[in-house]
């Protein structure tokens, strides 16, 4: 047992005798933080940092998996989630809140007419396949990116046990900026398709045309599209990345940071779509609940004028254009690439001799935990971040490429490691 992890470690197996793999969330799982380098259980975390039970401080750059977008614990938020606290939570009747902060998402979406909120991601999305099939009276659905864990979409991952079979034909995958794959799809299931849903950018931007094209298409086969705007909404720009881009959906949804790590998810977009919600049965207890809605009250405020998305952007664009520098330094080039948006960048890597994607990524890990840098490959701003937070991970980026040029050319990556590497746990972008 690592000296340096001792209560995550210890916790862990505690955990693992009360819950499945440990943990509530895959991605906070020992699948994919490596045993014995890795910390499991967080004590506290404040604007950009956190602590895990050992009392190892981090920066963090995973942000609760894109959930925190201005900060730990910021002060305004948490203010006035007290306050609304003071009042009471979930009520007999609907409150006000629900109705202010669905004008404040009208406001900021170009797609969004009509609001309906949820708890996750997964809410949304699966509110927006139903619409959908309910608008066009058709089954089908074309997905390109992840969207959650329900059975119409997870059905068509290698994630499909437990989904019947009949759920999965229903789901057809194409990929991002392959408009083959997706004219094929529209051929091969015409007049039978009933909704396009897609990351509009995860790691690649769109090609010239790309989103354009599907645009078109999806208007004029009477299928309706949907942006799934989970992480891109009030990140890539106030309205999310359809305003970035210029392409507006019939439907999207947003979850992730508009409660700054308070549940909430919404599914917006044309209200001749969206009035449907009376018809098809989407509804849950939680979806109005207070506290949520009173941190997204203040979080929508600051995207809005406080130029949340410019500050992360730059940001972003600096650590990209110096984490190349770092790697053409070593000449990792082959080896190391750095895709995505500024503000939800990633770093990848590939196979080099014998040494694989996942020995080197499971050895990024193990060193970037060691320097106080919390990631696991990717790098999620949030508003609370500094250059000098920036500065610090090019630093540990600096000394981990001087490790893996050496190890690359010793042919020891393996023994670098004091763990096992990881296993990939699916993929899906």
């Amino acid at each position: 047992m690592s000296q340096r992890y001792v209560a995550s470690e210890k916790l862990l197996e505690r955990a693992l005798k009360a819950i499945p793999l440990g943990s509530q969330t895959f991605s906070k799982s020992m699948t994919q933080f490596p045993h014995g380098v890795s910390p499991y259980f967080a004590k506290k975390a404040k604007g950009a940092q956190i602590w895990d039970v050992d009392g190892n401080e981090y920066i963090d750059f995973i942000n609760g998996l894109l959930s925190i977008s201005i900060g730990y614990a910021n002060d305004d938020i948490n203010n006035a989630v007290k306050a609304q606290l003071e009042n009471g939570v979930t009520f007999s009747l609907s409150h006000s809140l629900e109705v202010e902060v669905a004008e404040k998402l009208i406001d900021l979406v170009p797609c969004a007419e009509m609001v309906r909120f949820g708890k996750n991601g997964t809410d949304s999305t699966s509110a927006a396949i139903r619409l959908a099939r309910a608008y066009t009276k058709k089954d089908i659905v074309l997905v390109c990116g992840y969207h959650g864990w329900q059975d119409w979409y997870i059905g068509s991952t290698s994630r499909s046990l437990g989904v019947p079979e009949v759920t999965r034909s229903l789901t057809k995958v194409f990929k991002y900026n392959d408009l083959q794959s997706f004219d094929q799809l529209i051929h091969d299931y015409k007049d039978q398709i009933a909704a396009v849903i897609m990351e509009p950018m995860n790691v690649e931007f769109p090609q010239a045309g790309f989103l354009e094209h599907i645009r078109e298409v999806t208007k004029n086969e009477d299928i309706v599209m949907v942006f799934d705007e989970t992480i891109t909404g009030c990140r890539f720009s106030p309205g999310g990345a359809q305003q970035l881009f210029n392409v507006t959906p019939d439907l999207a949804t947003f979850g992730k940071g508009i409660g700054n790590g308070f549940p909430l998810s919404a599914v917006m977009g044309r209200k001749d779509i969206m009035v449907l919600m009376e018809d098809i049965f989407y509804s849950g207890t939680f979806a109005g609940e207070t506290s949520s809605l009173a941190a997204a009250n203040v979080v929508l405020d600051k995207v809005k004028n406080d130029k949340v998305c410019d500050y992360i952007a730059e940001l972003g664009e600096y650590l990209i254009a110096n984490l190349k520098d770092l790697i053409d330094k070593q000449d990792l080039q082959k080896v190391v690439r750095v895709v995505g948006h500024p503000s939800w960048s990633f770093i990848t890597f590939s196979d080099c001799g014998n040494a694989t994607s996942l020995e080197i990524k499971t050895l990024y890990m193990q060193e970037m935990f060691k320097h106080g840098i919390l990631s696991f490959g990717s790098h999620n701003l949030s508003f609370s971040h500094t250059k000098e937070h920036i500065d610090a991970l090019l630093k540990a980026y600096n000394e981990f490429f001087v490790l893996l040029k050496r190890s690359l050319g010793n042919g020891d990556i393996t023994a670098q490691l004091d763990c096992d590497v990881l296993v990939p746990l699916f993929k899906v972008r």
